[in-house]
């Protein structure tokens, strides 16, 4: 029988858990033995008597684990405290910890990267990004909007009309097109960059207006964005200076795989925007999009906040916890075979594209 174990999560602020009492009777039903550490889901509304009525014991069973489910990537202590040959599956930060990668061969652990998923369409039920991102978008429009100044739609009253907000979203993945929606939704204007023309369809379907600088085609095969030529850097660099000026709220959510975050916003954009304005920066853990950013901080310049949230899923923990754990379980059940245990197919592009 597999042995599933679920820790609580040990980085300060992180509030997501990597199973939810609907996935673990799932894994029950695949005749598998599940354990969750106490208090593991209590971030996310989940108690322990919830995971015992779904089928789960309460405990700390790593030692005996054959795969352990995370969110962020664990302690060196709690790996070696997993037995040889088991399985570590999650968001585990696959560009840097080099030293945890190391401990993982020494272990021999089967380490699972979720953020490497390759774009096929057979990965999509399990696409930790997308799903993440999502929240993501929506959380920073949310947070750009309470520390904003003022209201987001346009208001009519018997004293006067009051004006939308408007609102820029730099980068039009998943967490930028969910932030478009959701600033439509609370009523603002909004425009939106991408460096991938390909996106300007699905930008003006929510209602926003498509900014852009003559493109050089800005995706790779993955369907992520690349680096840009420094001419085409130059150009972005003043659009970005003269939309930005005019906006209430900015969120940024540029990154490229594997490469400090690009500097779109610099200290002076942010100086000529109104005081008042809000950037939510989405690529704070990488460095950030604006210049002046730092991770997990609210930095104030010149009347402009600038909020570097690292973690904007983990404030929406219910919701996360939910689409993540559905995530990890439609990766597992790959691996899994019943009470025959696990039958993991080395040469599937899922499991290549994922283990480190």
């Amino acid at each position: 029988m597999t042995t599933l174990y679920i820790p609580k999560e040990l980085i300060p602020g992180e509030q997501r858990v990597a199973a939810t009492p609907d996935s673990v009777k799932r894994y029950v039903s695949l005749g598998a033995r599940v354990v969750v550490e106490s208090g593991a889901g209590l971030g996310s509304q989940v108690a322990d008597g919830d995971y015992e009525k779904a089928g789960a014991s309460i405990g700390q069973d790593i030692a005996t684990a054959d795969i352990v489910l995370c969110v962020r990537p664990p302690s060196s202590l709690l790996i070696s405290a997993m037995k040889e040959g088991a399985m570590l599956i999650g968001m585990l930060d696959p560009y840097s910890n080099q030293s945890t990668r190391e401990l993982y061969h020494s272990k021999k652990i089967s380490a699972f990267a979720m953020e490497l998923l390759p774009r096929i369409s057979r990965a999509q039920a399990m696409d930790v990004l997308s799903s993440q991102s999502n929240l993501a978008g929506y959380r920073a429009v949310i947070e750009a909007s309470f520390m904003l100044g003022k209201a987001t739609p346009m208001m009519m009253t018997a004293a006067g009309t009051v004006a939308a907000a408007k609102a820029l979203v730099l980068g039009a993945g998943v967490a930028g097109l969910q932030a478009i929606a959701t600033a439509k939704r609370l009523g603002a204007m909004v425009s939106a960059f991408d460096v991938r023309p390909a996106v300007k369809e699905q930008v003006e379907s929510l209602g926003a207006k498509f900014i852009e600088v003559p493109a050089e085609g800005g995706e790779t095969t993955g369907g992520y964005a690349r680096e840009m030529s420094e001419e085409y850097k130059q150009k972005q660099s003043k659009l970005i200076a003269d939309t930005i000026a005019k906006q209430d709220i900015v969120i940024t959510t540029a990154l490229i795989p594997g490469k400090p975050a690009p500097t779109l916003i610099t200290q002076a954009m942010v100086e000529n925007m109104r005081p008042g304005s809000v950037i939510v920066d989405l690529a704070a853990e990488r460095g950030g999009n604006c210049e002046l950013t730092k991770a997990d901080e609210v930095v104030q310049h010149r009347g402009v906040t600038i909020l570097g949230a690292t973690n904007l899923p983990s404030r929406v923990a219910s919701d996360a916890s939910g689409l993540y754990a559905r995530n990890l379980y439609n990766f597992v059940s790959t691996l899994m075979l019943g009470k025959e245990g696990l039958s993991v197919k080395w040469d599937d592009e899922l499991i290549k594209g994922t283990l480190l």
